[in-house]
């Protein structure tokens, strides 16, 4: 599903969400892995951030596919925006489930994209969730693209700030 009519985004255009749901199986996670790559393309990242947002959606998915509840779908939400691609994965799961964040994969992960977040959540609060008190995992990633960064971070929000003076 596409939606372009989302709510504005940080730097002022409206944002554009892809939702792609597929079963938590190894034959359908490479849909999953040639969205991002194919996205990624379009929005002009580089060949190595490309690649990277790949590796880093295919170890999400297989992160949050070792604790779906059975038979549950993986779920990603997809957001470009002018700044980059914001991702969220999600897994329905049983109760008092949270991500693994204390492995290898995690960290492969964390050095693949900008800023990246595994928590529990509902599925009432994600994305794309059927508006359920249902518990899910979810992993939120943040890949920037060159010469934008979170509006957070720095001095002044949105505006680059020079790393040696």
């Amino acid at each position: 599903m596409v939606d372009s009519r989302g709510t504005l985004a940080q730097d002022g255009r409206r944002a554009e969400r892809l939702e792609l749901r597929v079963p938590t199986t190894p034959t359908q996670l490479p849909a999953v892995r040639a969205m991002a790559a194919d996205l990624a393309m379009r929005m002009d990242y580089d060949l190595d951030s490309v690649e990277d947002l790949r590796l880093a959606v295919d170890e999400a998915c297989a992160t949050l596919a070792t604790v779906a509840a059975a038979n549950a779908p993986l779920t990603v939400v997809f957001e470009t925006t002018r700044s980059g691609l914001h991702i969220d994965a999600w897994v329905p799961t049983a109760e008092g489930t949270d991500v693994p964040r204390d492995g290898f994969g995690w960290t492969v992960l964390a050095t693949l994209v900008d800023a990246v977040e595994g928590r529990p959540s509902t599925e009432q609060e994600v994305p794309g969730g059927s508006g359920e008190p249902s518990p899910v995992a979810v992993i939120s990633m943040d890949k920037f693209l060159p010469g934008q960064r979170r509006a957070d971070v720095g001095s002044e929000a949105g505006q680059n700030v020079p790393v040696a003076q």
